[in-house]
């Protein structure tokens, strides 16, 4: 899951200041870990104290335990870049079910495709994990999207496979090229305009930093994008280049950090 963050953080210089090339600077005085990074860890977190990995939690307890987490983290990052839609929720005491059709869901599924042995409890899990925030098939498809190529990627699935998953069990279409949108490719947060374009940076790169770069070169919402596919990468290729890894670890929150090193740790990942 750290693939997730690191894009993020590489990611965050980018969102309001597209790069339209793949030739720039990873870091820059202005990179820091956004709401992705922080939601990414609210979802391992829970994943970390609620779950096993025959993945028996399938109820509304489940659910809940996922909104407890993000009312949390949001509490402790207010100001990591969170929309007004998920902000007014994570501030209001009650359980309303959010109908957003935003990336937001997708942006944090990556450790959810970590944390069980099947396909099937991985996409069971992801759409869980957007009850209460993305409850709408639209951000529901794009979560499980994410969370489907993650476990694909890292149990030895073939970029065939994982193409021909997302085309077959969410229903994207993914025949196009970064080179054939990316001239026109603008801003929109809306789930099916972000996670496509993010799987697609995945499968045209030839190892992590080739992934991000391409990520981030399509412009739009980068930072969710290099989150996206930073954390298939990962889970691909199987590692983050070291002085990535430590750049990233220097800029992220101890308690987010403590965290993400327990996740890892407990599934298995190799950094």
């Amino acid at each position: 899951m750290i693939g997730s963050v690191c894009g993020d953080i590489i990611g965050s210089v980018f969102e309001w200041h597209n790069v339209k090339s793949e030739d720039f600077e990873l870091f820059g005085r202005e990179s820091r870990f956004t709401d992705d990074t922080v939601m990414t860890v609210a979802v391992a977190d829970k994943l970390l104290c609620c779950q096993n990995r025959q993945g028996l939690l399938y109820d509304g307890t489940a659910a809940k335990e996922y909104a407890a987490r993000f009312r949390q983290y949001y509490s402790r990052h207010p100001h990591a870049g969170f929309g007004q839609m998920f902000s007014g929720w994570a501030k209001d005491d009650s359980l309303k079910k959010q109908r957003s059709y935003g990336n937001g869901g997708a942006m944090r599924a990556v450790p959810i495709g970590y944390a069980f042995d099947h396909l099937e409890a991985v996409l069971k899990e992801a759409q869980l994990s957007c009850f209460y925030t993305h409850h709408h098939r639209e951000a529901v498809a794009g979560t499980k999207a994410v969370a489907g190529c993650v476990f694909l990627a890292r149990t030895g699935g073939s970029k065939e496979e994982i193409r021909r998953f997302v085309a077959e069990k969410i229903g994207y279409s993914l025949n196009f090229t970064l080179n054939d949108i990316r001239s026109e490719y603008r801003f929109d947060s809306r789930t099916s305009y972000s996670v496509p374009p993010a799987i697609v940076a995945f499968l045209e790169s030839d190892d992590y930093e080739s992934a991000i770069r391409k990520a981030i070169s399509i412009g739009g919402d980068s930072d969710t994008i290099a989150c996206i596919a930073g954390g298939i990468a990962h889970a691909f290729y199987g590692s983050v280049p070291k002085p990535i890894y430590d750049k990233c670890m220097m800029l992220l929150d101890s308690g987010l950090k403590k965290t993400a090193n327990e996740f890892m740790t407990r599934y298995g990942i190799s950094v």
